[in-house]
């Protein structure tokens, strides 16, 4: 786990299925369910609906996309996330990130531009008895 004097930082969803450690070397395309922790290096392209945590001796030159995505090493590189991007000391991102929810704690380097659009909402629209009929009409159900 992640922490910083005494505190815990949230770390994404599901359980760790895949970790390289420090001294890994690992170039291409990687996906994967669940979370994966990467301490190594690590160049290509990265791509998940689950969680990814890089550590803090972490070196990636990759394109990523993933749910959440915890930083505390090197990235170089696009992020695009779904849920959250934190980048916590000593972390370093030269790339743009795009996610609802962006954390940066004090005395990370960030280089790039962020684009933070809100979660996608269901819209719900509420009809009365006629326009019912005629939307049921236009889809082909008939009224009930």
């Amino acid at each position: 786990m992640l922490r910083r004097k005494g505190e815990d930082f949230a770390e994404p969803k599901g359980e760790i299925v895949a970790f390289l450690g420090k001294e890994t070397e690992f170039e291409g395309r990687l996906t994967f369910k669940g979370t994966v922790r990467i301490d190594g290096k690590f160049s290509g392209e990265i791509s998940t609906k689950g969680g990814l945590i890089l550590g803090e001796n972490s070196l990636i030159r990759a394109e990523v996309e993933a749910s959440e995505v915890i930083i505390s090493g090197e990235i170089n590189g696009n992020i695009n996330a779904g849920n959250r991007v934190e980048i916590h000391t000593p972390g370093k991102v030269y790339g743009n990130i795009k996610s609802p929810i962006l954390v940066i704690d004090e005395g990370v380097i960030f280089e790039g531009k962020t684009q933070m659009e809100p979660a996608k909402e269901k819209k719900l629209s509420v009809l009365t008895g006629d326009e019912k009929k005629e939307e049921l009409l236009k889809t082909g159900d008939s009224a009930k």
